[in-house]
């Protein structure tokens, strides 16, 4: 409207000139128009032709532009109608799901793929070779530890190790021995984001050499002195443990407290001999059934979790304890104290050990104090940076570890070993034990050489 508007005002001036002129002009018809005139008057007139057609054209450029906006319009008007749609279909999928959730679910046959996807078996094999001095050498160990894993749920998991091994159990001779045994079975439950529920045959959480340091994880062949000698690997029984944060930079303070038989007497009698640390669960030495103490032990382990100002550079720390009767009279207590750490510094650096003291009562050498300490240290060399063939894989090691029985015995032992990594899962461990004890039967030296592998 405003460009007809303008058109005519353009128009209606020329108009009201040239009305002027012929009113100015004589009157008579034969009265002759001057060159200056006509050629004023042909020059407005071409003027006023010219701007005609120049708002003729912008005119159909405004409306072209008009079209196209009303064409994206109704594009975005139909847009806007199928998100809507879509939103109000995602509202109905939503309130049915909610409605179906509700309800408790039928019962239908079990979904092989899902169970099979819900399945898994990890573990490791370890094959070993030993030349201690006064020994032979002799391949000492093929040892198989295939773990099964199976969720039964979003809360509900299970697990179960066990460990098939041929042993040289005469290292001067030729004999072997083939065991097969189930070295945890346990079932949990997820109560929620900070607490976990486990029951069955369990590694127990002191210090975390036992649920940590199995097979090809371990990086040196044989386990520490004080915790082959002084703790349970396991227990029968259930437990709670979980993770709280400690704010929002990634501190963590973990927990485990749980109950179970404990150590007990193989014989049914006190004598310090009898102790037997594979968590006893009713078998005397004999066969026959028995309850062999009549109260389960309980322990705990506590312990927080440190990041640095960099990934993979962390600190954690950690006290752990059990208490528990282990004789069939019930008059003597087992108890046992570890204190753990475990430091990274990069991907290239790990340092942890631990120390571990015991105390148990006896029939025939009253009260027994043991203690032992394992640190190890290991510096992976590609964080020398330095590109030559082969040194990239390569991790060299160091441990002491040292063990005091309370019977008059006292091992302690010096290791080096190196481990060359063909894959991050198949390693090539070898170390060189120096070992000085009270015991004559030990070796004074050893070297062991081992293929882990872990899956």
């Amino acid at each position: 409207m405003k460009q007809n508007l303008k058109t005519g005002r353009w128009m209606f001036g020329p108009g009201i000139a040239f009305g002027a002129l012929l009113l100015t002009s004589p009157t008579a018809a034969t009265a002759e128009v001057s060159d200056a005139a006509f050629n004023a008057l042909k020059d407005a007139v071409q003027k006023l032709s010219e701007q005609v057609q120049s708002l003729t054209q912008t005119n159909q450029l405004v409306q072209q532009q008009h079209e196209k906006d009303v064409q994206k319009l109704q594009e975005l008007q139909a847009k806007l109608a199928e998100t809507q749609q879509t939103a109000a279909d995602a509202d109905q999928k939503s309130t049915a799901a909610a409605q179906a959730a509700a309800q408790p679910a039928p019962r239908s046959p079990i979904d092989e793929a899902t169970v099979n996807h819900n399945f898994q078996i990890l573990g490791d094999a370890e094959f070993q070779y030993v030349n201690a001095d006064h020994q032979n050498g002799a391949f000492l160990l093929a040892d198989f530890a295939p773990i099964f894993l199976y969720r039964g749920g979003d809360n509900i998991l299970f697990e179960a190790g066990f460990d098939t091994s041929i042993a040289n159990n005469a290292p001067n001779g030729g004999d072997h021995n083939t065991t097969f045994n189930l070295s945890f079975a346990q079932l949990d439950y997820v109560l929620n984001d900070y607490m976990t529920l486990c029951a069955g045959d369990m590694l127990l959480p002191l210090g975390t050499y036992s649920e940590r340091g199995a097979g090809w994880l371990n990086k040196i062949p044989d386990d520490p002195l004080a915790v082959d000698a002084l703790l349970p690997g396991s227990g029968v029984g259930a437990q709670l443990r979980g993770a709280v944060p400690l704010g929002d930079t990634g501190k963590l303070f973990n927990y485990s407290l749980y109950c179970v038989n404990g150590p007990g007497s193989a014989d049914g009698t006190g004598n310090a001999g009898s102790l037997d640390l594979g968590g006893n669960v009713g078998l005397r030495s004999d066969g026959a059934v028995a309850n062999l103490h009549n109260n389960p032990g309980g322990g705990a382990r506590f312990a927080v979790f440190l990041p640095f100002y960099k990934p993979r550079y962390d600190l954690e720390l950690g006290v752990s304890a059990e208490a528990s009767e282990w004789d069939n009279a019930g008059s003597h207590l087992w108890t046992a104290g570890v204190l753990d750490a475990s430091l990274h510094l990069g991907p290239n650096f790990e340092l942890k050990g631990e120390y571990i003291a015991t105390r148990f009562g006896s029939d025939d050498f009253g009260t027994i104090n043991q203690n032992g300490w394992w640190v190890q240290a290991g510096y992976k060399l590609a964080g020398l940076n330095v590109e030559l063939p082969g040194l990239n894989n390569l991790e060299l090691l160091g441990r002491y570890d040292s063990l005091h029985d309370g019977l008059g015995t006292t091992t302690d032992r010096y290791t080096i070993g190196a481990v060359y990594y063909v894959t991050t899962a198949l390693l090539l461990e070898g170390d060189y034990e120096f070992i000085r004890s009270t015991d004559p039967t030990q070796p004074s030296n050893q070297l062991i050489l081992q293929i882990s592998y872990g899956f």
